[in-house]
């Protein structure tokens, strides 16, 4: 069997992957068959952390939120990733993997908190790290989450899934003339204006140079592929 491209990835998963096709909330047979997807690549030895957002339960809110102050509505998304973590977290027990959930806000009696050195840790002992709670403060996605603790755990690429099967030229679904970029360096992304990841998030890979490579979760095989240096996606790089 070939080697794995990478040995240490960041996987960003938006919550609305996990809603399927439902209206919000978590559909079982999609985050079954994201746990499975991703229990292919921990086979092959690669070290895999997780970010998650929030947005198939804070939707669901969402329009009682209307007002609502920044911060508060922030934090309440922030608890919307710790819901999510903690059911990926137990679709990855019942596939036989071990996963710890590490959160950004204290509360203890429900996950661990963010240690940079204790998450290293697992990683190193080939448990899957999920990072939860963003990054603890309102006004930061979780894309940029993703950018950060992929940059602190040393990741070689952070993996951003999407329903979108990469880059684009335009809008694949209102141009038919759009054609999928299989690389382009961040520069170039960010005189295009395609969006990526949010500015915060893609400035911050650029500064480190960490590639990002976007992808389809949606596509089967998708995920192992990338892990084994295939053609997927789009690879955003320096």
């Amino acid at each position: 069997m070939t080697q794995p491209a990478y040995k240490r990835v960041l996987l960003k998963l938006s919550g609305e992957a996990l809603m399927g096709d439902d209206s919000y909330g978590i559909n079982r047979a999609t985050i079954e068959r994201m746990v499975a997807d991703v229990s292919e690549v921990v086979k092959m030895g690669v070290e895999l952390a997780i970010v998650i957002g929030g947005g198939n339960i804070f939707r669901g809110v969402a329009p009682g939120a209307q007002g609502m102050d920044r911060a508060t509505a922030d934090y309440m998304g922030m608890l919307a990733t710790v819901m999510n973590s903690l059911a990926l977290a137990d679709a990855m027990r019942q596939f036989g993997m071990v996963a710890r959930v590490m959160s950004a806000i204290s509360i203890e009696q429900v996950v661990e908190p963010y240690v940079r050195p204790k998450a290293l840790q697992y990683l190193e002992e080939g448990k899957v790290v999920i990072f939860a709670a963003g990054t603890g403060n309102p006004f930061f996605t979780t894309d940029t989450a993703a950018a950060l603790r992929g940059s602190e755990i040393g990741a070689e690429v952070v993996l951003k899934a999407t329903k979108v099967d990469g880059v684009y030229s335009a809008d694949p679904n209102k141009d038919p003339t759009a054609t999928r970029y299989a690389s382009i360096s961040f520069d170039d992304a960010i005189s295009q204006h395609l969006q990526v990841m949010d500015a915060t998030a893609f400035a911050l890979c650029r500064d480190q140079k960490l590639p990002i490579r976007v992808f389809s979760i949606v596509k089967p095989g998708a995920l192992s592929r990338i892990v084994m240096g295939e053609d997927e996606g789009t690879l955003v790089h320096v």
